[in-house]
């Protein structure tokens, strides 16, 4: 897909962080785009912002957990503009799960799962068919991570498993568009940059804007836990300072792969590769998954079999 002026762009998770960076990038490229997010004062806030910018904008309250609240993404958008011809399916959280797997709380997982997987199947469901008939290049694009997506962290199984699970799904995706000879491809989304430095998005926040039917017992408050703060604690008492890199990067990266038609989107680096790699060569011999043995990359510690239970973790 490598037309972008007057198409049409739906974004979930697009109040904040990465998502809206899309919007932003999407816009920039003369595209009209539909703003979804489950906070609905991310919502008015993002789309007032940008339309006073100039931008074309819609914003729709979106629970992609909810199909039925998916679908009616879908008819906002038909009925906004017409047509969707990028979807990208960004909307994810941390649960801010704790302790061991074997410790983890059922409705971490269900709640993540439920946003983080199912609001992908939901995205796909809702939107892949009505694209396909519209005749003409679309993409669809769904969030991973390399934790998970590549190779997981140890401490972080709920937040790994979701994203692995995302990345088979959308290997699935693009094998049966190829199938059925549609002109609408997929890609997956590593989100990465080539400045070095973290990614300051919500999911810094694990726990945040967790419904009720998830709640469990000394759940992270409802804003959520400040894991970014913790680990900027810790270090800059290490003598480490922390930098950032900016989202724009990223929805660079997207808007790229969109017009190339790369499935693994994403900035390579020689660790990244070197994960990859490790766990193939396991794989293909039957060893022991001992890459994953390795530093915890949020603490510092080991993180193998012997290491103490921590929180301090990527957020999960």
């Amino acid at each position: 897909m490598r037309d972008f002026a007057g198409r049409v762009a739906v974004v979930t998770g697009a109040g904040q962080g990465i998502g809206r960076a899309l919007v932003e990038r999407f816009c920039a490229e003369g595209m009209k785009a539909v703003v979804a997010d489950v906070v609905p004062d991310l919502v008015e806030k993002t789309t007032a912002e940008l339309r006073a910018a100039g931008r074309e904008v819609t914003g729709v309250v979106t629970d992609v957990t909810s199909l039925e609240s998916v679908e009616a993404l879908r008819d906002a958008a038909l009925g906004a503009y017409g047509a969707v011809h990028v979807l990208c399916n960004n909307a994810g959280i941390g649960s801010g799960s704790e302790g061991r797997i074997w410790e983890h709380h059922v409705h971490d997982w269900r709640w993540s799962f439920d946003v983080n997987v199912l609001g992908v199947v939901n995205g796909i469901r809702a939107f892949t068919q009505p694209m396909i008939d519209q005749g003409v290049e679309g993409h669809i694009v769904n969030t991973t991570s390399g934790n998970g997506g590549f190779t997981p962290l140890i401490n972080s199984a709920v937040y790994a498993a979701t994203k692995a699970a995302v990345t088979t799904i959308t290997e699935c995706l693009w094998g049966q568009l190829r199938e059925a000879g549609a002109l609408v491809g997929a890609s997956l989304l590593y989100p990465s940059t080539a400045t070095p430095g973290l990614l300051n998005t919500g999911i810094w926040r694990p726990g945040a804007n967790r419904p009720e039917r998830y709640d469990r017992p000394g759940a992270p408050p409802k804003e959520g836990r400040d894991s970014l703060g913790a680990f900027q604690r810790r270090m800059e008492a290490a003598g480490l300072p922390v930098t950032f890199a900016p989202l724009s990067e990223v929805a660079d990266l997207c808007l790229a792969g969109i017009r190339d038609e790369t499935f693994w989107i994403t900035v390579p680096s020689d660790a990244q590769n070197a994960k990859i790699l490790a766990r193939a060569h396991s794989q293909v011999e039957r060893t022991d998954p001992a890459y994953l043995l390795e530093a915890n990359l949020m603490t510092g510690r080991p993180a193998g079999a012997g290491a103490a239970a921590t929180t301090s973790r990527p957020p999960d």
